[in-house]
């Protein structure tokens, strides 16, 4: 198909050809009418002259008028001379019966007159009939006729040819110029409309490199259309076009990459296949099972296989498959769906099998089983806790009234002041249960690093310079936002830090770094240098209450736990005794999710502990 500019180079050119079409046959008409008057003039005034001569003869001498005009020598000479005007054939005199009775050439005088037609019923015929008899093939003859009176009576008459011929190559040599300067102005309007075409389709090249950009997949895309109010509106249209795209494409990929996660780590095994039953796509639960299949289901799967018959029948009949348990060869008992795929429309496009695994949901539920009963258990310490803290309270006020009477008894008072501090160690362990199983509220939002440790670096600072340790924060602040409650996990940072450098005290070094780790997670990582811990100790150093520290409560790196479990994230220390320790903590980039409360168990969940 012709492109825009060769269209419009076409179509002003074709206008430019059409007016210079119509001004020429104009001009051609106009010409030929003139050209055809002024010999039609020429012919009048020749037979003027032969009538003159014709008359001076008649009225010297006598007898038949037309012997006389035979016999006269003048005549003949203007008739002789008629041969070198322009566009005239020959000049004659007739009689009533069309013989010819005076001629240039004595050897037709006698015979009979060729007929021929009217110049002047040409002359008042249209442009169009007066341009085909001069351009008609061999050309055309026509007579200018002068009829001869004596009185009223015609005794014959005077004709003048007119060769058409002759007429045409004169019309020729003057139309030469013309021609050749309608030819001219053709040529210069095709270079103009080509140069008009290239200002005038610029817009249209510049959108539509602009889409094509767009197409090839880069996104904020603008387009230079400055120079007209109208096109400048266009080019910033273009650019919020562009930017919308940007935005869907970057939401479409964002969650294109969720869905293919969230399949490829589901447990059931998923496969999707056409009309034709030929296998699209699969997950890695079903490629256990499939292997490395494709094509045709038929190809790859026996006959009675329950997956082949699962998918035949869904594209056979058209409809989904309610769920049925069957023993898949090689795998074990599943639970197996089939669902028809349609498209808007409600036509058919394929079908989507899902195996499920019935092990796997019996493990599922008998972890949900497990989880209540920890619940319920978590409930049950919880408020046993709440019931020995109020007679601890009792007993501590009662200790002081007791110290209060037995102050002049030494002996009496040291057993006072021994019961009074096993109480309040007693009510320190009830105050550390009841934070880390006391529910709470998780204000989850997207929460930016760099920031969070900003507003923490103070404390640890201050801290750091008691043992001399040198700081190091590595958080660029480019990294993605992760999801969670700001405090908790300001609150397990800080916890770790300060255990860091209470771990070199004679100094070191500490580095805070952070980076992208697994797709979609964040890894941050707490490096000291400090006295690190023994290897028989790192598989408790999370269990609540377990410490090393002369005065430690045992609760700092057990909240830590908590709080990276809460927020679905991962911790792992590694430590070589004498020369330091690392806790690595990843936490996965993922949408804000609604708050949801704290489990009031305390259970633990998986950790992975490596000792080096």
């Amino acid at each position: 198909m012709p492109s825009i500019k060769t269209k419009q180079v076409a179509g002003v050119t074709l206008i430019v050809g059409l007016a210079v079409v119509l001004l020429s046959g104009w001009y051609i008409s106009s010409l030929a009418k003139v050209w055809l008057e002024e010999t039609r003039a020429r012919a009048e005034l020749l037979a003027n002259a032969i009538t003159h001569r014709a008359f001076d003869v008649l009225l010297t001498g006598g007898g038949d008028p037309l012997e006389l005009l035979g016999r006269d020598d003048g005549l003949k000479s203007i008739l002789q001379a008629s041969a070198y005007s322009e566009n005239v054939l020959y000049a004659e005199i007739v009689d009533t019966q069309e013989r010819i009775v005076a001629h240039p050439d004595p050897l037709i005088i006698g015979s009979r007159a060729t007929p021929a037609d009217d110049i002047s019923a040409l002359l008042n015929e249209g442009p169009a009939a007066q341009a085909s008899a001069i351009y008609a093939e061999g050309g055309r003859s026509f007579e200018y006729r002068r009829p001869l009176l004596i009185g009223d009576t015609e005794f014959g008459s005077v004709r003048v040819g007119i060769s058409t011929l002759l007429l045409r190559r004169e019309l020729n040599q003057q139309l030469r110029t013309p021609l050749a300067t309608a030819a001219l102005a053709i040529v210069l309007a095709s270079l103009v409309a080509m140069l008009l075409a290239q200002v005038a389709l610029r817009p249209i090249h510049v959108v539509r490199s602009g889409l094509a950009r767009l197409g090839r997949g880069e996104i904020d895309v603008n387009v230079d259309l400055k120079g007209d109010a109208d096109l400048a509106e266009l080019g910033d249209s273009f650019k919020a076009v562009s930017a919308r795209l940007a935005a869907d494409r970057t939401e479409l990929a964002s969650q294109r990459a969720t869905l293919e996660s969230v399949v490829e780590n589901l447990e059931d095994a998923v496969a999707l296949f056409d009309q034709q039953g030929c296998l699209l796509f699969a997950n890695p639960a079903m490629r256990t099972v499939l292997g490395d299949a494709s094509g045709p289901v038929d190809r790859f799967l026996p006959q009675g296989h329950p997956f082949r018959t699962a998918v035949a029948s869904v594209l056979e009949g058209h409809q989904s498959l309610e769920s049925t348990t069957v023993d898949v060869p090689g795998v074990g008992k599943r639970l197996v769906l089939a669902h028809l795929v349609e498209d808007a429309d409600g036509r058919a496009l394929g079908a989507m099998l899902v195996a499920r695994n019935l092990a796997y949901l019996n493990q599922v539920e008998s972890t949900l089983n497990y989880s209540r009963k920890l619940a319920a258990l978590g409930r049950l310490s919880a408020g046993i806790a709440h019931e020995v803290k109020n007679p601890l309270n009792a007993t501590m006020i009662h200790l002081e009234l007791l110290k209060m009477q037995v102050a002049d008894m030494p002996a009496a008072l040291e057993h006072v002041t021994v019961i009074g501090a096993q109480v309040r160690r007693l009510d320190e362990v009830v105050q550390g249960f009841l934070r880390f199983t006391r529910p709470e509220e998780l204000q989850l939002q997207p929460v930016q690093l760099a920031p969070l440790f900003d507003g923490i670096m103070p404390v640890i600072a201050a801290e750091a310079s008691k043992s001399h340790v040198e700081v190091r924060l590595d958080v660029p602040a480019s990294l993605p936002a992760i999801s969670g409650d700001s405090g908790l996990l300001q609150q397990a940072f800080l916890n770790l830090a300060l255990n860091a450098c209470q771990a070199m005290p004679t100094g070191g070094r500490l580095r805070i770094g952070a980076r992208i780790g697994a797709p979609h997670d964040v890894e941050i990582a707490f490096e000291d240098t400090g006295v690190g811990i023994a290897p028989d100790h790192l598989a408790r150093i999370f269990d609540l209450y377990f410490t090393t520290k002369e005065h430690g409560s045992g609760i700092g790196l057990s909240l830590v736990y908590r709080t990276v479990q809460l927020h679905d994230g991962h911790i792992e220390v590694q430590s070589v005794p004498g020369h330091g320790t690392t806790f690595r903590l990843r936490f996965r980039v993922a949408p804000v999710a609604a708050p949801r409360a704290l489990p009031p168990t305390g259970t633990l969940g998986l950790r992975t502990v490596e000792s080096v």
